[in-house]
């Protein structure tokens, strides 16, 4: 018996790596240093996955990953008006429209007629609670819960908090690493949506593997289907 369908936000619901990388290609140029591309980018993710523990997710993380970045690659010369034009970035990534996939607002509003519905999402608290409040899905939804990693331990913690054991439970995402397989591995039912663009750090560790079972959808608009096939199981 289905009790609670959770859904992840970035990627899940709404466009949001895609700014990312739109916003990586701008800051190559502006370093305007003899790198490739490829190199920057290189460089910058592995200050952002060092940085990970210390500034947790999320666009802010990001731009402090940025500056350090840009810090290193010239060797400590870069210049105000570039550190500012990083800045200028990033308020604009953290005033972006909020830009649902297709078939979410509908499903979501159909889901809720029948299921207790929450989101879990990771990242900084202010932003992400923003773009809940500016999707225009709040009004379906039951629960709200913003985490700094989604661990098999914080699924349990979610789950313990409303009385609902881990097999009445539907975790829907886009990342295997952080919504489909730890929910699978504590006896959840995961659903993966693969996104055109995901973090490379949010590839499956190699203790985590992919031998979990869960299911694949090409969107979100086959997942009454999905649930319909579950429920008749």
């Amino acid at each position: 018996m289905i009790k609670m369908i959770a859904f992840d936000a970035d990627d899940t619901l709404w466009t949001n790596e895609e700014h990312y990388l739109n916003v990586q290609k701008r800051f190559a140029d502006l370093l305007e240093i003899d790198l490739s591309f490829k190199e920057i980018d290189q460089a910058l993710l592995e200050t952002e996955i060092r940085n990970v523990p210390i500034y947790g997710y999320g666009v802010k993380s990001f731009a402090l990953s940025m500056v350090e970045t840009a810090i290193q690659l010239t060797g400590g010369q870069v210049s105000a008006a570039t550190i500012n034009n990083i800045l200028a970035e990033i308020k604009a990534m953290l005033t972006d429209d909020v830009e649902l996939y297709p078939h979410v607002e509908s499903v979501i509003r159909s889901l809720a007629q029948d299921y207790r519905l929450a989101i879990i999402t990771k990242g900084d608290l202010l932003h992400q609670q923003s773009k809940i409040d500016r999707s225009g899905l709040t009004p379906y939804v039951d629960q709200v819960e913003i985490v700094s990693e989604k661990t098999t331990e914080s699924y349990r913690r979610f789950l313990d908090n409303l009385g609902v054991v881990p097999q009445h439970f539907i975790m829907v995402g886009n990342s295997l690493r952080s919504d489909v397989l730890p929910v699978a591995a504590i006896g959840g039912v995961g659903v993966h949506i693969p996104s055109a663009f995901t973090w490379a750090h949010e590839e499956p560790t190699q203790q985590q593997g992919s031998h979990s079972a869960y299911h694949q959808l090409e969107h979100i608009g086959q997942l009454p289907g999905l649930i319909a096939s579950l429920k008749a199981a």
